[in-house]
């Protein structure tokens, strides 16, 4: 009989770990179907007539430039016209028009000014010798169609209440199989279980009541990913999931606060020195008191605390990197960012953190190259970073190792390819639905909730629910980029590109690190990997995302 139930048991078990990866897809195609279905109607604004024409212009974003370039929302076929002209705005109270170091300047109602000025509906604005009316919008334009967005009206799509109990449902699943991982059953996961899941309640009924947003799309995926590492941890130590879960929590409400900062990019832009200067000192206290961890300076000790600043600087990173369009034109603006991200990537690299300094360098670049659109200069900048790295190596021995190691760890075998063996050998043991959460044998490897866990994700879910996992955060990407062009700002449109970039990035290095298919860098899966600093900076970087979807400040 013992046999019998046992064997029951295990069929149930089974059949737990094939239903769990088509489960999380159905979850995840309901988020990026209601992501896809709410878009804003593309109806223009307001509209400018052209009084020597009589041609009429739409504007359709809240941040328009003008000018005779190619780049312009709004290109003008006049000579006396410069290539990047003005800036068009929108902000809550009025539109404005900013002079963007034009040669002949801009004039509202024949007086020229000499900053941003507000204008209002009858108003004429002077670009160079073309005239400029503003007028009401004819509001019969319909939304255009796009790769991602398919410009018909808006449909209905699963509630965000069903998409956070879907998600709860899951965990309940992997948190069921991880009551079996030992010899009988217990429900001690249960408890964590428990408060990561009235964590991310109260974070939805706050969000829902008291800041007013419907949508629930993004930070149920984030909760799907947090809540899987979760679960991962417990199964290693049921202990460290409460830091973990207490952490997530944390990282929610940097995320709400986040979004009441990026509400007003203006505000943004007042900031972001002194958000410069801070990072830079939290930087520096790192070099001077920070405590060396496996090899990495990049950690700093109080007691029971461990915090890594290098996660935090990235939100400054972000934050430096954009700005509004009025101010994205100016040298001054670009010089400031250029500076600080060599400051931050020079810090990381004293302190040993290779992995990050990539991270922070790539995310330079996705920055720089939106801002400028000039491939000559990304290609210049990634040549000296190329002879920067090949300086380093030569300096930087433990690194050099690493190298050798890449794409010879089995010859490495039980020495620095150790983890990297162990994680293609346990990792394909796992199959398509995995051995179980808690049931596997990469647990015992060091860093395996961290570093390696994409391993363990294989080999306790398997391989399909891992590629899921590693969907979910390049559909953040694509999402990202898919709203960028009707962001309010061109702040909010670089920043939600460069944290798209900057988590498929990072995954990379640790997905393919961890598999021998890129050197081992030892940096953390996003929301997955364990690590408090991490947990709350990926929730942090994801408010830029956030703050990109026109309904995050429309209540619709």
């Amino acid at each position: 009989m013992n046999d019998f139930a046992n064997t029951l048991l295990q069929l149930f078990l089974y059949i737990l770990r094939i239903i769990t990866p088509f489960f999380a897809l159905l979850i995840i195609y309901q988020c990026f179907s209601s992501l896809r279905n709410h878009r804003r109607q593309e109806q223009p604004l307001i509209t400018l007539g052209n009084l020597a024409t009589r041609d009429l212009i739409p504007v359709i974003y809240w941040e328009n430039s003008i000018g005779r370039g190619k780049t312009c929302d709004i290109r003008l076929g006049d000579n006396t016209v410069s290539r990047d002209h003005a800036v068009l705005y929108r902000r809550e109270d009025a539109w404005l028009i900013a002079d963007t170091n034009s040669k002949s300047g801009v004039m509202v109602n024949g007086t020229k000014i000499d900053k941003p000025t507000p204008v209002y509906i009858g108003d004429t604005v002077a670009v160079g010798s073309t005239v400029l009316v503003m007028q009401k919008a004819d509001r019969a334009r319909k939304a255009r169609a796009s790769w991602f967005f398919d410009g018909r009206e808006q449909k209905t799509s699963a509630s965000p209440v069903t998409l956070l109990f879907l998600t709860s449902l899951l965990h309940f699943i992997l948190a069921l199989q991880l009551c079996f991982a030992g010899e009988g059953f217990s429900p001690a996961p249960f408890l964590p279980y428990a408060l990561m899941t009235g964590a991310a309640w109260v974070f939805f009924l706050v969000s829902r009541l008291a800041f007013h947003r419907a949508s629930f799309e993004l930070e149920t995926l984030a909760f799907l990913l947090s809540g899987v590492g979760i679960i991962l941890i417990g199964g290693y130590d049921l202990g460290s999931t409460y830091m973990q879960i207490a952490t997530m929590a944390m990282g929610m409400v940097l995320f709400s606060f986040m979004i009441w900062f990026l509400q007003e990019p203006d505000r943004v832009t007042k900031w972001r020195l002194w958000i410069a200067a801070a990072a830079v000192a939290v930087l520096g206290i790192n070099l001077i008191i920070g405590t060396a961890v496996n090899g990495s300076k990049n950690w700093i000790i109080i007691g029971p605390i461990s915090i890594q600043p290098s996660e935090f600087v990235k939100i400054a990173l972000i934050l430096v990197g954009t700005s509004t369009l009025a101010r994205l034109q100016t040298t001054k603006n670009l010089t400031e960012f250029i500076g600080f991200s060599a400051v931050c990537v020079g810090a990381l690299f004293l302190m040993s953190d290779f992995g990050t300094a990539c991270i922070f360098f790539l995310t330079f670049l996705i920055i720089a190259f939106i801002r400028s659109g000039d491939v000559r200069t990304i290609i210049f900048i990634v040549a000296a970073a190329c002879l920067g790295a090949f300086l380093i190596l030569q300096f930087k021995p433990y690194i050099a190792d690493r190298f050798a190691v890449w794409g010879h760890a089995w010859e490495y075998l039980n020495d620095t390819g150790y983890q990297q063996a162990r994680v293609m050998s346990y990792a394909a043991s796992g199959g398509l639905f995995g051995v179980g959460v808690g049931q596997g044998s990469l647990q015992y490897v060091f860093a395996s909730t961290s570093d390696l866990i994409f391993g363990m994700l294989c080999e306790e879910t398997g391989l399909l629910f891992a590629i899921i996992i590693a969907a979910v955060i390049a559909g953040l990407a694509f999402y990202a980029r898919a709203i960028s062009a009707t962001s309010r700002s061109t702040l909010y449109s670089i920043a939600a590109c460069s944290v798209g970039g900057m988590f498929v990035f990072q995954s990379c290095l640790n997905i393919f690190g961890a598999t021998d298919l890129l050197p081992l860098t030892g940096v953390t899966l996003p929301f997955v990997s364990m690590g408090g600093s991490s947990m709350m900076a990926c929730w942090g970087l994801l408010s830029f995302i956030k703050a990109a979807d026109e309904r995050t400040y429309q209540g619709v």
